[in-house]
Protein backbone atom coordinates (compact mmCIF):
# COMPACT_ATOMS: atom_id res chain seq x y z
CA UNK A 1 0.00 0.00 0.00
CA UNK A 2 1.53 3.54 -1.32
CA UNK A 3 1.89 6.15 1.39
CA UNK A 4 1.03 10.03 0.59
CA UNK A 5 4.60 11.14 1.65
CA UNK A 6 3.39 14.66 0.48
CA UNK A 7 1.13 14.65 3.43
CA UNK A 8 3.85 13.82 5.92
CA UNK A 9 5.55 17.02 5.37
CA UNK A 10 5.17 20.21 7.34
CA UNK A 11 2.15 22.28 6.55
CA UNK A 12 4.28 25.24 5.23
CA UNK A 13 6.35 22.89 3.20
CA UNK A 14 3.27 21.10 1.33
CA UNK A 15 1.91 24.22 0.20
CA UNK A 16 5.04 25.84 -1.33
CA UNK A 17 5.86 26.15 -4.75
CA UNK A 18 9.84 25.78 -5.37
CA UNK A 19 11.99 28.41 -6.56
CA UNK A 20 12.43 28.76 -10.15
CA UNK A 21 15.90 29.87 -11.45
CA UNK A 22 16.47 31.25 -14.50
CA UNK A 23 17.45 28.83 -17.47
CA UNK A 24 20.86 27.13 -17.46
CA UNK A 25 22.45 28.10 -20.95
CA UNK A 26 23.25 24.01 -21.34
CA UNK A 27 19.53 23.27 -21.00
CA UNK A 28 18.19 25.57 -23.87
CA UNK A 29 21.57 24.57 -26.04
CA UNK A 30 19.77 21.15 -25.39
CA UNK A 31 16.63 22.06 -26.45
CA UNK A 32 17.12 24.36 -29.67
CA UNK A 33 20.20 22.25 -30.77
CA UNK A 34 22.53 24.74 -30.62
CA UNK A 35 25.93 26.00 -29.13
CA UNK A 36 26.48 26.69 -25.78
CA UNK A 37 29.05 29.73 -27.43
CA UNK A 38 25.53 31.13 -29.10
CA UNK A 39 23.61 31.92 -26.38
CA UNK A 40 23.56 35.05 -24.88
CA UNK A 41 22.22 34.49 -20.78
CA UNK A 42 21.00 37.49 -19.26
CA UNK A 43 18.59 36.00 -16.75
CA UNK A 44 19.81 35.72 -13.68
CA UNK A 45 22.00 39.12 -13.08
CA UNK A 46 25.47 37.24 -13.03
CA UNK A 47 28.48 39.42 -13.84
CA UNK A 48 29.01 38.88 -17.51
CA UNK A 49 32.84 39.96 -16.80
CA UNK A 50 32.95 36.05 -15.11
CA UNK A 51 34.94 35.49 -12.18
CA UNK A 52 37.91 37.32 -11.06
CA UNK A 53 41.32 35.40 -13.08
CA UNK A 54 42.71 35.97 -8.95
CA UNK A 55 39.54 34.11 -7.63
CA UNK A 56 40.34 31.27 -10.32
CA UNK A 57 43.61 30.65 -9.63
CA UNK A 58 43.30 30.49 -5.74
CA UNK A 59 40.34 28.39 -6.21
CA UNK A 60 42.11 25.78 -8.51
CA UNK A 61 45.28 25.82 -6.14
CA UNK A 62 42.96 25.03 -3.27
CA UNK A 63 41.86 21.85 -4.84
CA UNK A 64 44.67 20.20 -3.87
CA UNK A 65 43.74 20.04 -0.47
CA UNK A 66 39.67 18.82 -1.48
CA UNK A 67 40.28 15.47 0.01
CA UNK A 68 39.77 17.31 3.67
CA UNK A 69 37.01 19.23 5.36
CA UNK A 70 37.36 23.47 4.91
CA UNK A 71 37.71 25.25 7.96
CA UNK A 72 33.74 25.02 9.38
CA UNK A 73 35.13 28.51 10.74
CA UNK A 74 36.15 29.93 7.46
CA UNK A 75 38.54 31.97 9.39
CA UNK A 76 40.50 33.52 7.13
CA UNK A 77 37.91 34.77 5.23
CA UNK A 78 35.76 36.51 8.30
CA UNK A 79 39.21 37.82 9.30
CA UNK A 80 39.46 39.50 5.58
CA UNK A 81 35.75 40.34 6.14
CA UNK A 82 35.88 41.96 9.13
CA UNK A 83 38.73 44.28 8.29
CA UNK A 84 37.44 45.54 5.09
CA UNK A 85 34.06 45.93 6.73
CA UNK A 86 35.44 47.66 9.94
CA UNK A 87 33.59 45.15 12.15
CA UNK A 88 34.55 42.38 14.37
CA UNK A 89 34.59 38.48 12.79
CA UNK A 90 31.85 38.04 15.58
CA UNK A 91 29.17 40.24 13.87
CA UNK A 92 29.69 37.74 11.07
CA UNK A 93 27.90 35.09 9.77
CA UNK A 94 28.76 32.87 6.87
CA UNK A 95 26.14 31.19 4.43
CA UNK A 96 25.84 29.43 1.33
CA UNK A 97 25.02 32.22 -0.84
CA UNK A 98 23.06 34.87 0.74
CA UNK A 99 19.58 32.65 0.11
CA UNK A 100 21.53 30.80 2.84
CA UNK A 101 21.54 33.23 5.83
CA UNK A 102 17.77 34.27 4.80
CA UNK A 103 17.17 31.01 5.50
CA UNK A 104 18.60 30.74 8.73
CA UNK A 105 17.00 34.12 9.66
CA UNK A 106 14.10 32.50 9.26
CA UNK A 107 14.74 29.30 10.77
CA UNK A 108 16.14 31.04 13.78
CA UNK A 109 13.20 33.45 14.72
CA UNK A 110 10.09 32.46 13.34
CA UNK A 111 7.44 29.95 13.87
CA UNK A 112 3.57 29.45 13.40
CA UNK A 113 3.24 32.10 16.25
CA UNK A 114 5.43 34.86 14.43
CA UNK A 115 5.00 36.94 11.25
CA UNK A 116 8.07 38.69 9.17
CA UNK A 117 6.66 41.64 7.11
CA UNK A 118 8.03 42.38 2.96
CA UNK A 119 7.08 44.12 0.24
CA UNK A 120 4.88 43.19 -2.81
CA UNK A 121 7.29 42.65 -5.61
CA UNK A 122 10.29 41.77 -2.90
CA UNK A 123 12.73 39.15 -3.79
CA UNK A 124 10.96 35.83 -3.96
CA UNK A 125 13.04 33.60 -1.00
CA UNK A 126 11.74 36.13 1.65
CA UNK A 127 8.08 34.11 0.66
CA UNK A 128 9.74 31.12 0.65
CA UNK A 129 11.40 31.04 3.93
CA UNK A 130 8.92 32.63 6.14
CA UNK A 131 6.44 30.02 4.22
CA UNK A 132 8.85 26.97 5.30
CA UNK A 133 8.25 27.85 9.32
CA UNK A 134 4.79 28.55 9.24
CA UNK A 135 5.00 32.01 10.19
CA UNK A 136 2.29 34.44 8.80
CA UNK A 137 3.56 36.46 5.73
CA UNK A 138 2.78 40.48 5.74
CA UNK A 139 3.00 41.77 2.41
CA UNK A 140 2.56 45.72 1.78
CA UNK A 141 1.77 46.85 -1.44
CA UNK A 142 4.59 48.42 -3.27
CA UNK A 143 4.88 52.23 -3.96
CA UNK A 144 6.37 52.81 -7.54
CA UNK A 145 7.20 49.16 -7.59
CA UNK A 146 9.69 50.25 -4.18
CA UNK A 147 9.10 49.64 -1.34
CA UNK A 148 7.27 51.59 1.23
CA UNK A 149 8.67 52.30 4.07
CA UNK A 150 5.66 53.70 5.62
CA UNK A 151 3.21 51.29 5.30
CA UNK A 152 5.16 48.53 6.22
CA UNK A 153 6.85 50.35 9.70
CA UNK A 154 2.64 50.60 10.59
CA UNK A 155 2.42 46.68 9.31
CA UNK A 156 4.08 45.83 11.99
CA UNK A 157 2.10 43.71 14.34
CA UNK A 158 3.07 42.28 18.29
CA UNK A 159 4.24 39.13 16.82
CA UNK A 160 6.47 40.63 14.09
CA UNK A 161 10.13 39.39 14.88
CA UNK A 162 10.95 40.04 11.11
CA UNK A 163 11.08 42.70 8.68
CA UNK A 164 13.02 42.56 4.96
CA UNK A 165 14.23 44.61 3.18
CA UNK A 166 16.18 44.72 -0.32
CA UNK A 167 18.09 47.89 -1.03
CA UNK A 168 18.40 47.57 -4.11
CA UNK A 169 15.21 45.78 -4.68
CA UNK A 170 14.65 42.07 -6.71
CA UNK A 171 13.59 42.22 -9.85
CA UNK A 172 12.13 45.78 -9.58
CA UNK A 173 15.98 47.46 -8.85
CA UNK A 174 14.18 50.29 -6.66
CA UNK A 175 16.49 51.52 -3.79
CA UNK A 176 16.16 53.85 -0.94
CA UNK A 177 18.28 56.29 0.90
CA UNK A 178 19.89 56.89 3.92
CA UNK A 179 17.83 59.38 5.38
CA UNK A 180 14.41 57.20 4.24
CA UNK A 181 16.09 54.39 6.18
CA UNK A 182 16.86 55.87 9.03
CA UNK A 183 13.23 57.53 9.25
CA UNK A 184 12.23 53.32 9.08
CA UNK A 185 14.39 52.03 11.54
CA UNK A 186 13.56 54.81 14.24
CA UNK A 187 10.03 53.80 14.47
CA UNK A 188 10.81 49.57 14.44
CA UNK A 189 10.45 48.05 18.21
CA UNK A 190 13.46 47.16 19.24
CA UNK A 191 12.21 42.99 19.00
CA UNK A 192 11.85 43.22 15.61
CA UNK A 193 15.20 42.27 13.65
CA UNK A 194 15.42 44.23 10.05
CA UNK A 195 16.68 42.25 7.76
CA UNK A 196 18.42 44.86 4.75
CA UNK A 197 19.31 42.80 1.83
CA UNK A 198 22.08 44.15 0.28
CA UNK A 199 23.10 41.93 -2.53
CA UNK A 200 23.79 44.54 -5.03
CA UNK A 201 25.00 47.15 -2.76
CA UNK A 202 28.80 47.72 -4.83
CA UNK A 203 26.49 48.55 -8.11
CA UNK A 204 24.63 50.95 -5.94
CA UNK A 205 28.61 52.86 -4.85
CA UNK A 206 28.47 56.70 -5.53
CA UNK A 207 24.79 57.08 -5.46
CA UNK A 208 22.32 57.61 -2.63
CA UNK A 209 22.22 54.14 -1.59
CA UNK A 210 23.16 53.93 2.18
CA UNK A 211 25.62 51.31 3.55
CA UNK A 212 23.75 49.21 6.04
CA UNK A 213 27.10 48.09 7.99
CA UNK A 214 27.71 51.50 8.83
CA UNK A 215 24.07 51.45 10.95
CA UNK A 216 24.67 48.43 13.21
CA UNK A 217 26.31 50.44 16.02
CA UNK A 218 23.38 52.90 16.24
CA UNK A 219 20.45 49.67 15.45
CA UNK A 220 21.22 46.57 16.95
CA UNK A 221 18.39 45.25 15.79
CA UNK A 222 19.75 46.11 12.25
CA UNK A 223 21.22 43.33 9.89
CA UNK A 224 22.69 43.47 6.92
CA UNK A 225 23.44 40.16 4.29
CA UNK A 226 25.31 40.49 0.94
CA UNK A 227 26.97 38.38 -1.56
CA UNK A 228 30.00 37.28 -3.50
CA UNK A 229 27.38 36.23 -6.44
CA UNK A 230 27.11 39.42 -8.14
CA UNK A 231 29.65 42.03 -8.48
CA UNK A 232 32.55 39.64 -7.29
CA UNK A 233 31.55 37.20 -10.02
CA UNK A 234 31.37 34.31 -7.77
CA UNK A 235 27.63 32.83 -8.23
CA UNK A 236 28.80 29.39 -9.20
CA UNK A 237 31.06 29.58 -5.74
CA UNK A 238 27.98 30.08 -3.61
CA UNK A 239 29.54 32.78 -0.92
CA UNK A 240 27.21 35.29 0.82
CA UNK A 241 27.76 36.84 4.69
CA UNK A 242 25.45 38.23 7.31
CA UNK A 243 26.88 41.08 9.34
CA UNK A 244 24.90 41.42 12.58
CA UNK A 245 25.50 42.37 16.25
CA UNK A 246 27.37 39.48 17.88
CA UNK A 247 24.32 38.43 20.06
CA UNK A 248 22.48 37.04 16.53
CA UNK A 249 25.57 36.30 14.67
CA UNK A 250 25.31 34.02 17.51
CA UNK A 251 21.76 32.57 17.38
CA UNK A 252 22.69 32.16 13.96
CA UNK A 253 25.97 30.36 13.78
CA UNK A 254 24.49 27.66 15.98
CA UNK A 255 21.83 26.35 13.39
CA UNK A 256 24.29 26.88 10.72
CA UNK A 257 25.87 24.08 9.02
CA UNK A 258 29.18 23.42 9.57
CA UNK A 259 30.45 23.18 6.16
CA UNK A 260 28.09 25.35 4.71
CA UNK A 261 31.51 27.01 2.24
CA UNK A 262 33.00 24.56 0.65
CA UNK A 263 37.00 24.94 0.64
CA UNK A 264 37.28 26.56 -3.17
CA UNK A 265 34.47 28.71 -2.31
CA UNK A 266 36.27 30.20 0.74
CA UNK A 267 39.72 30.51 -1.38
CA UNK A 268 37.59 32.12 -4.06
CA UNK A 269 35.43 34.52 -2.06
CA UNK A 270 39.13 35.53 -0.12
CA UNK A 271 40.81 36.62 -3.22
CA UNK A 272 37.66 38.44 -5.37
CA UNK A 273 37.70 40.70 -2.21
CA UNK A 274 41.16 41.99 -2.37
CA UNK A 275 40.74 41.84 -5.92
CA UNK A 276 39.72 45.89 -6.33
CA UNK A 277 40.30 46.51 -10.25
CA UNK A 278 38.12 43.66 -10.54
CA UNK A 279 35.65 44.98 -8.59
CA UNK A 280 35.59 49.33 -10.49
CA UNK A 281 35.72 47.35 -13.86
CA UNK A 282 32.65 45.56 -13.02
CA UNK A 283 30.71 49.06 -12.28
CA UNK A 284 31.70 50.32 -14.99
CA UNK A 285 31.09 47.94 -17.55
CA UNK A 286 27.37 47.32 -15.83
CA UNK A 287 26.73 51.44 -15.87
CA UNK A 288 27.61 51.49 -19.16
CA UNK A 289 25.54 48.73 -19.99
CA UNK A 290 22.65 50.15 -18.02
CA UNK A 291 22.92 53.06 -20.25
CA UNK A 292 22.73 51.19 -23.44
CA UNK A 293 19.58 49.49 -22.27
CA UNK A 294 18.22 52.53 -21.32
CA UNK A 295 18.62 54.15 -24.64
CA UNK A 296 17.63 51.03 -26.74
CA UNK A 297 14.37 50.75 -24.82
CA UNK A 298 13.52 54.40 -25.36
CA UNK A 299 13.75 54.12 -29.23
CA UNK A 300 11.80 51.33 -29.08
CA UNK A 301 9.19 53.14 -27.32
CA UNK A 302 9.22 51.05 -23.95
CA UNK A 303 8.79 52.13 -20.31
CA UNK A 304 11.80 50.53 -17.72
CA UNK A 305 12.09 50.80 -13.85
CA UNK A 306 15.11 52.88 -13.25
CA UNK A 307 17.12 50.57 -11.59
CA UNK A 308 20.46 50.87 -8.81
CA UNK A 309 21.22 46.91 -9.60
CA UNK A 310 22.95 45.22 -12.19
CA UNK A 311 19.26 44.23 -14.01
CA UNK A 312 16.45 46.36 -15.16
CA UNK A 313 12.71 45.53 -15.35
CA UNK A 314 11.11 46.85 -18.98
CA UNK A 315 7.85 46.37 -19.70
CA UNK A 316 7.53 44.94 -23.09
CA UNK A 317 3.80 45.73 -23.36
CA UNK A 318 2.32 42.58 -23.91
CA UNK A 319 2.34 39.09 -22.28
CA UNK A 320 5.68 38.68 -20.89
CA UNK A 321 5.75 34.96 -21.40
CA UNK A 322 5.24 35.22 -24.83
CA UNK A 323 8.70 38.01 -25.32
CA UNK A 324 10.42 35.41 -23.56
CA UNK A 325 9.77 32.40 -25.62
CA UNK A 326 10.57 34.15 -28.82
CA UNK A 327 14.04 35.56 -27.10
CA UNK A 328 14.84 31.97 -26.44
CA UNK A 329 14.45 31.20 -29.72
CA UNK A 330 16.72 33.22 -30.90
CA UNK A 331 19.36 32.45 -28.44
CA UNK A 332 18.58 34.53 -25.58
CA UNK A 333 17.93 34.16 -21.90
CA UNK A 334 16.01 36.98 -19.86
CA UNK A 335 13.84 36.48 -16.82
CA UNK A 336 10.02 36.64 -17.15
CA UNK A 337 8.39 37.69 -13.94
CA UNK A 338 4.99 37.03 -13.58
CA UNK A 339 5.39 35.34 -10.59
CA UNK A 340 6.30 38.43 -8.78
CA UNK A 341 2.56 39.77 -10.17
CA UNK A 342 4.44 41.54 -13.19
CA UNK A 343 3.08 39.95 -16.50
CA UNK A 344 3.57 42.47 -18.47
CA UNK A 345 7.35 42.65 -17.58
CA UNK A 346 11.05 41.31 -18.43
CA UNK A 347 13.70 41.49 -16.18
CA UNK A 348 17.09 41.75 -17.94
CA UNK A 349 20.81 41.65 -16.65
CA UNK A 350 23.25 43.62 -17.77
CA UNK A 351 25.83 41.52 -20.30
CA UNK A 352 28.82 42.60 -22.05
CA UNK A 353 28.38 44.82 -24.83
CA UNK A 354 28.04 42.94 -28.14
CA UNK A 355 25.08 40.68 -25.85
CA UNK A 356 23.12 44.19 -24.72
CA UNK A 357 23.37 44.52 -28.48
CA UNK A 358 22.18 41.53 -29.19
CA UNK A 359 19.81 41.45 -26.97
CA UNK A 360 18.18 45.13 -28.00
CA UNK A 361 18.44 43.66 -31.84
CA UNK A 362 16.35 40.44 -30.72
CA UNK A 363 13.87 42.36 -28.62
CA UNK A 364 13.15 45.11 -31.50
CA UNK A 365 12.69 41.78 -33.98
CA UNK A 366 10.26 40.02 -31.21
CA UNK A 367 8.08 43.11 -30.87
CA UNK A 368 7.85 44.69 -34.38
Amino acid sequence: MSCDFLKLAVPGVRAMNPYQPGKPVAELARERGVRVADIVKLASNENPLGPPPSAIKAMADSLTESARYPDGSCYELKQALAAKLRVSPEQLTLGNGSNDVLVLLAESFLDNHTSAVYSQYAFVVYSLAVQAVGAEAIVVPARDYGHDLEAMAAAIKENTRLVFLANPNNPTGTCFNEQQLLVFLNKIPSSVLVVLDEAYFEYGLGGDLPNGVTLLERYPNLVVTRTFSKAYGLAGARVGYLVSNPVIADVLNRLRQPFNLNLPAQFGALAALQDEDYIRESIEVNQQGMACLERGFADLGLNWIPSAGNFITVDVQRDGVEVYQRLLAKGIIVRPIGGYGMPGHLRISIGLPEENRRLLAALAEVLD
